[in-house]
Formats: C-alpha cells, structure tokens, sequence
C-alpha cells in the first residue's frame, strides 16, 4: 500500500516539457499582442495630430525645406516635425511630448493630453521656424548689399590713384628756351663796340 502510494505521489509531480514550452509561447503571444495594441495605439494618436495639423503644413512656403511632418515607426512611433524636433506619446500613451533635440540635450516644449492644445503649440513653433528663416535670409542679403556698397568705392579710389601715379596723366613740364651762341658772341660784341665809341665820344668832347 505504501509503494502504490508513493508511486501514485510520484507520477502527479511529472512535469510535461511540451506543455511548458506552450505555455510560453502563449504568455509571449499574449505580451506581444499588448505591445502591438499600445504601438498603434501611439501611432493613431499620432495620426489624428497629423490631421490636425494637414492645414498648417499646406500653407509652409514653397522652397521651405526645413520642416519634415512624417511618421515614423520602430518601437516607439515619433512624429517628425523638422530634423530635431517631434511628438511621441508619454508612457501613458494618451500624453503627447513635444521634444526638441539641442546641443545641451532634449528640451521639453509641452506636455499635454489636449489634441488642441498640442496642435496650437506646434502650429506656433513652424510659424516661428518660418519667421527665423526669412530674417537669416534678410540678414544675407542686407550684409551682401552693405558689402558690395562698401567695394565700390574702393575700386574708384584705386582707379583714380592709379590714374594719377600713370605716366600718360602727368602734365608735361614746360619747354626751356634754348639760346643760340651766336646771338651771345654778337650781344657782347655790341656791347664792347658801344663802350668804346662812348669812350671816343668823351675824350673827343673833353680833348678838343
């Protein structure tokens, strides 16, 4: 009576290997499906932002090329706003988190569970994205302009010194008059003659 017992103990405590690995797999089963169901869940909350947001994307000015508006996916669904910043979904996954990457790490701009609220914040960040873009291309072109104004003079005053140092541009010095030696033999001849008939002229008056 005991043996049978003992054996009757011994065969309720076989464990079953098959039947350990499908209750594996069905835990696993089970486990994926929730991640599954909370991935599209944040996916879809992503989605009805995204439509919120359908206007405002289509009024971004041609050539604009800062702002991406794309949904990604992985394991954790990230919606793109431009190349550092995004919406993804808390760990509640009702909370949307609108995050900016930055060289001092990633700010925090809202937190909120409103679709408006968070649909008026990002509308506000493109409009001032927009704005910063048109003042760096004003500040381009302004600073272009100043310099090719600040050239132009430059250029002239060169011209002009160079002009004036040219040899063609130097007015020529005036011609000396050239004096002929013979004018300066007769000269003083003459002038000897005339002091010697003066020299007569008063020895003649004097003497007679």
């Amino acid at each position: 009576m005991n043996d049978t017992s003992g054996r009757s103990g011994t065969t309720s405590n076989v464990r079953n290997l098959t039947d350990a690995i499908r209750k594996v797999r069905v835990a696993e089963s089970e486990r994926t499906d929730v991640v599954v169901e909370l991935r599209e869940a944040e996916r879809a909350r992503l989605d009805m932002l995204a439509d919120e947001l359908r206007t405002v994307f289509a009024e971004v000015p041609e050539g604009d090329e800062q702002f991406v508006f794309q949904i990604s996916g992985g394991s954790q669904p990230r919606f793109w706003i431009d190349m550092t910043s995004m919406v993804l979904m808390g760990r509640d996954r009702r909370t949307y988190r609108f995050v900016k990457d930055t060289r001092l790490g990633r700010t925090v701009i809202l937190e909120t569970a409103d679709l408006d609220d968070m649909a008026d914040c990002v509308t506000q960040y493109v409009a001032e994205r927009i704005i910063e873009r048109e003042r760096a291309l004003e500040a381009d072109w302004l600073a272009d302009r100043i310099q090719r104004q600040d050239d132009t003079p430059v250029k002239t005053d060169k011209r002009s010194a160079l002009l004036r140092k040219s040899p063609e541009t130097v007015e020529p010095a005036a011609p000396r008059s050239r004096v002929h030696p013979g004018w300066i033999v007769s000269a003083f001849l003459g002038g000897l003659l005339v002091g010697v008939a003066a020299l007569l002229a008063y020895a003649w008056v004097h003497v007679g």
